[in-house]
């Protein structure tokens, strides 16, 4: 089909309506408007460009021209303007409405997709639309900043162009979920990931990025963003603030915690005593924590505080009289140790076992 046989029947009417206006010298009747609002609309929705009918709405008006008198041919440009203003309106609001419906089916999409809604079968189908095949596996990347991002936000905007220029066409999903970035992408490709933690952290101004394991499947692209999730979650309760974090460098500490009363027994245990010392158990617990974070090198540890390390070793000295374990005996280190990340998890002392 030739492009003038494809927008002839938008243009029924239009030749009169030319005529009429230029023979009276007057402006579009508002029925007139909403008639060529309604064909651009059917235009827009049968998939035929904006720029095709303009092209057909001007050689029309040519064809008009010769029929009519010089006095009425005057007014033509007018007449064409206003009627290809209505017409353009009624094709941007039918491809506003489009827009609008396919983000709502994205939008929907992911919400399935992320929470493990829908029929998994169904939702293989879906997956092809927005380029991703569910039937390989999967990681997911989540990218939490210092404020909430949604789509369209500069934040997402700039991520997003740097994976097209970098990845192309690859079958990646960018999107936003609740103020957060995600990225989900094939389990073969781990440079994907990679770039986006780089992008995202740059883009967030210091954000933090959390990857998920890989998995096959749509459950696996569930599981994966849950992992992510958690592995966030973890590193503001365990004061993490590596830029990049991956769920299965982390999985120690669900381990731990997955007998919840059991560590807070191990941690009332051994570090119950230190509540007796003057300023309570939180001083005492940090410098465990600086000792073991810095891999108990005392000078190291006490740079971290702020202390001299005469300080340093004082306070060492006292977590092994008011507990009975000694920080620097290998065996002994491992049960405080094991109970300092206890204390962390379950924000022990400020929040009573």
């Amino acid at each position: 089909m030739t492009e003038r046989q494809s927008t002839e029947e938008y243009l029924e009417g239009y030749a009169e309506i030319l005529a009429g206006v230029c023979a009276t010298r007057r402006r579009l009747t508002r029925e007139e408007r909403e008639a060529l609002r309604s064909r651009g609309e059917r235009a827009a929705e049968a998939g035929i460009g904006l720029r095709a009918v303009v092209r057909a709405h001007l050689a029309a008006a040519q064809r008009v021209r010769p029929d009519l008198p010089q006095a009425d041919a005057d007014h033509l440009l007018a007449a064409v303007e206003q009627a290809v203003d209505a017409f353009a309106e009624g094709h941007e609001r039918a491809q506003h409405v489009a827009m609008r419906q396919q983000e709502a089916a994205r939008r929907e999409f992911i919400d399935d997709l992320l929470y493990g809604r829908s029929d998994l079968g169904r939702l293989a189908e879906r997956a092809e639309r927005f380029g991703l095949l569910l039937s390989h596996a999967h990681a997911v990347a989540v990218a939490q900043g210092r404020e909430p991002y949604s789509d369209g936000y500069e934040v997402t905007r700039t991520v997003e162009s740097s994976l097209a220029a970098r990845f192309g066409n690859r079958r990646i999903l960018l999107t936003t979920k609740d103020g957060r970035l995600i990225c989900v992408a094939p389990a073969d490709e781990p440079d994907v990931l990679a770039h986006f933690a780089k992008q995202a952290y740059a883009a967030t101004d210091g954000g933090q990025v959390a990857i998920g394991r890989s998995h096959p499947g749509a459950g696996g692209v569930v599981h994966s963003y849950e992992e992510a999730l958690n592995a966030l979650d973890l590193a503001s309760r365990m004061n993490l603030n590596d830029p990049v974090l991956y769920a299965a460098d982390l999985l120690v500490y669900p381990v731990l915690t997955r007998d919840r009363q059991a560590m807070a027994d191990l941690v009332r245990t051994v570090l119950g005593p230190l509540q007796q010392a003057r300023g309570g158990a939180k001083p005492l617990l940090d410098t465990l924590t600086a000792y073991f974070d810095s891999g108990c090198v005392t000078a190291q540890a006490a740079r971290r505080l702020a202390l001299s390390v005469r300080a340093m070793t004082y306070r060492l000295d006292r977590i092994h009289r008011l507990t009975g374990a000694d920080p620097g005996d290998p065996v002994q280190r491992y049960t405080l140790q094991t109970a300092v990340v206890g204390a962390r998890l379950l924000d022990w002392p400020d929040q009573p076992l």
